[in-house]
């Protein structure tokens, strides 16, 4: 956290300049579900949303509502989104499938998937990654700048053929770790 504050202090940028940079960047990635845009200050209807929908947050730096079955976290002062996710219980494999296809179509193909139970979408500064370009840099040993993500992640495999009976919980999360690292405490 220090080195990345300390690279925003030596660009000349303050930090809430950099901040507001990043929002605005993964704002620009246009990742969005029903209705949410990530980075995005909330709307006026949203406000309102948020307002009869209160639940309780782990850092007074940020506010956290729910908006039927979706849960926001929100910054307390720019009022733009932070996260966006969504808790599934008690799911079969079908409902998981059905679940993982309404993120195929939201965000295209995954950039990468593991263990049958993890699903990433990936998006650099100006796109999202591609499974061809996850592979060549971990084949190259590279990391990838990765600054949103969309994560599901399920108890059950998601397209094993003898676990066609199972039930498990799951979740998808919709982020930005390098936003997330100015609220730390959250």
């Amino acid at each position: 956290m220090a080195i990345f504050l300390g690279l925003f202090l030596l660009t000349g940028l303050s930090v809430a300049e950099g901040l507001e940079s990043l929002f605005l960047q993964v704002e620009n990635l246009k990742i969005e579900r029903q209705g949410y845009l990530l980075g995005a200050q909330l709307t006026v209807v949203q406000e309102e949303v948020a307002a009869k929908n209160p639940m309780d947050a782990a850092s007074k730096k940020v506010f956290k509502f729910k908006d039927r079955n979706l849960n926001i976290v929100a910054d307390r002062v720019s009022r733009r989104v932070l996260v966006i996710f969504e808790q599934f219980e008690k799911l079969s494999q079908p409902q998981v499938q059905e679940k993982v296809g309404e993120l195929f179509m939201a965000y295209e193909e995954p950039t990468i998937s593991a263990h049958d139970k993890v699903v990433y979408w990936a998006w650099g500064k100006n796109a999202k990654f591609t499974a061809a370009q996850f592979d060549m840099a971990k084949e190259k040993k590279k990391k990838l700048a990765i600054i949103a993500t969309v994560k599901f992640n399920c108890e059950i495999k998601i397209m094993d053929k003898k676990e066609t009976a199972a039930i498990g919980d799951a979740y998808y999360i919709i982020s930005s770790d390098l936003l997330l690292k100015f609220f730390h405490d959250i």
